[in-house]
């Protein structure tokens, strides 16, 4: 299947490049010489210039699927529902064409053309589905309409093949009544506010309390200074996190999609690998960020705080860069920053600071082993010089923040081993 993908700018959707899969994890990608040599032409991922050497094609001749695409490859939820759709079965050969019909309202600035044409095509085949707008009391209540309108007829309005991840999800926006809306079924000049509402992972009272504390987690985080966005509350076993990919004009009635991909694409590998060592990431985000020395000092308190706050789950999809509209690029804000420790599916930590072979434990050897300049590792070594008095903070943080005594106690050896990491 030959897909056009289409990047939103200035208001508008724009043809950019063409993607022709193959089989399995094969594509051919090139840019369109319309968009090459049209107005300002910016790439669709970091680690591809709109000029830069082709792509998807391998020293072996062998075509590879560009590493972005697998940021718009639909999971969880909205990936079992889109194979009930074909009725097809799952696994790795899937992804592409997954992308390829759910990817037409995915998290950033990104869209394939055969997606929105098979949206459209389901929207003419429910043209009763409610589009009226539902209050938040009928979303957390689990008002029988809106269970409906997202479960039985919604399941593609709402975003969910657009975002990655085990935890079912939705991408709802509010209009200016404060009214909420399946995302896609509200116009971008009705858009005030978009949200990703998150559920529990399974049913347990474990799932339930994963899901419940990572708002905790995301005040904590915001208190001990890491870059957060917006609001992140809980009702009724639903998790609220304000999206930051979106920004919203009001006075212009417009909505920007501004750039994001993770680290993962951003480091051009494909896939969906665990173990990808966390030097590559931090290597990466040298490489690209505007500030090097301001990212990667974000970047390694974050992974710190995943060793205070047992949060496993530090793979290179749970962490992503971003354009803003004055051309900074950065990290995002944090997310998926939870208590995985807890989660009953017992999850890994997937990445670690390994390098030729051996594993470094300490910050100091951490910032010397970083690809970047001795000016950024000056700065870095300065600015986490402090973040040690912040971890001996964290037990009255948390307890400030209301988390669970049984938890904070639970916490305490890895506080330690995270101060350890500084002063080891």
């Amino acid at each position: 299947m030959e897909s056009i993908i289409e990047i939103f700018k200035d208001g508008v959707w724009i043809p950019t490049a063409e993607l022709r899969h193959m089989e399995g994890h094969r594509a051919l990608f090139d840019y369109l010489p319309t968009y090459q040599f049209g107005d300002d032409p910016v790439p669709i991922s970091l680690a591809m210039p709109v000029f830069g050497e082709r792509v998807g094609v391998g020293e072996n001749g062998v075509p590879i699927c560009p590493a972005f695409m697998f940021d718009l490859v639909p999971q969880g939820l909205g990936r079992k529902y889109l194979l009930q759709e074909l009725s097809k079965a799952d696994g790795d050969g899937m992804d592409i064409p997954l992308a390829q019909i759910g990817a037409f309202n995915p998290i950033g600035n990104l869209r394939l053309d055969t997606a929105v044409r098979y949206f459209d095509r389901w929207r003419e085949q429910h043209a009763d589905t409610q589009v009226e707008g539902f209050t938040q009391e009928q979303i957390v209540s689990r008002h029988e309409p809106f269970v409906n309108h997202i479960w039985l007829h919604a399941m593609l309005t709402a975003g969910t093949t657009g975002v990655q991840g085990a935890a079912p999800k939705f991408l709802l926006t509010q209009n200016q009544d404060g009214l909420w809306f399946a995302d896609s079924a509200l116009e971008d000049r009705l858009a005030t506010k978009h949200w990703l509402v998150k559920l529990p992972r399974g049913k347990t009272q474990a799932d339930l309390d994963v899901l419940r504390i990572e708002a905790i987690y995301f005040a904590i985080a915001k208190d001990c200074g890491l870059r957060t966005h917006g609001e992140c509350y809980t009702s009724n076993n639903m998790l609220f996190i304000e999206r930051f990919d979106r920004m919203v004009n009001p006075a212009q009635g417009k909505v920007i999609r501004l750039h994001q991909e993770s680290l993962l694409s951003v480091a051009g590998i494909s896939g969906f690998p665990g173990g990808v060592s966390l030097f590559t990431l931090a290597n990466t985000i040298a490489r690209y960020a505007t500030d090097p020395a301001k990212e990667l000092t974000e970047f390694i308190k974050r992974e710190l705080m995943n060793r205070a706050m047992g949060n496993t789950d530090n793979h290179g999809r749970n962490t992503a860069m971003q354009c803003l509209p004055d051309g900074t690029i950065q990290l995002t804000p944090l997310y998926d920053f939870a208590p995985m420790f807890m989660d009953p599916e017992v999850v890994a930590r997937s990445c670690r600071w390994i390098r030729d072979g051996l594993e470094f434990d300490r910050v100091e050897d951490i910032i010397a082993q970083t690809d970047t300049t001795d000016e950024v590792r000056q700065h870095v070594r300065g600015e986490l010089d402090g973040f040690y008095d912040v971890l001996s903070e964290l037990p009255v943080i948390m307890k400030r923040n209301e988390l669970d005594q049984s938890v904070i106690e639970r916490l305490h050896y890895n506080i330690e081993a995270a101060k350890g990491m500084l002063r080891g």
